[in-house]
């Protein structure tokens, strides 16, 4: 299981992270790496992965554009789809999940994010060049417009 913290434009999350005593005693335990553009910790499981973004909650909102959680290889889901999944247990997405996004990165930086109609998928996560596409799971109210 893996946390993916994204930074927001122009933020140097990994050395915001390493440069403050607060965050570096809640990421004690762990190896933060940079990766796809953010600040990725390998965590146990699921629940350990959110609450470590809850010890870091100051940190995210001042420095994250969004924080995701892979919840199987190559598949993550926004924080609200990993808090349902978890606490309140009121899902259990499968292979099936239709509410789902792209998370385009470019070089370092979060490029765009894009709904991904269901009957469409495969053209949406073909990466280009220079380029990683991520595919994020989402809560149907992050899914629809407004």
């Amino acid at each position: 299981m893996n946390v993916l913290f994204l930074p927001r434009e122009g933020v140097e999350l990994y050395r915001e992270l390493l440069s403050s005593e607060t965050s570096r005693d809640a990421l004690r335990f762990y190896r933060p790496v940079e990766k796809h553009g953010g600040v990725m910790v390998t965590m146990a499981s699921l629940g350990s992965a959110l609450s470590l973004a809850s010890d870091l909650r100051w940190y995210v909102r001042r420095y994250t554009r969004d924080v995701l959680f892979e919840i199987s290889a190559g598949v993550y889901c926004t924080h609200n789809l990993a808090r349902e999944i978890y606490y309140d247990r009121t899902v259990s997405p499968g292979k099936g999940w239709k509410f789902r996004r792209v998370y385009v990165i470019q070089g370092d930086r979060l490029a765009s994010v894009e709904k991904v109609p269901p009957e469409k998928k495969e053209e949406f996560f073909g990466a280009r060049p220079g380029e990683v596409r991520l595919e994020v799971w989402c809560t149907a109210d992050e899914d629809s417009p407004g």
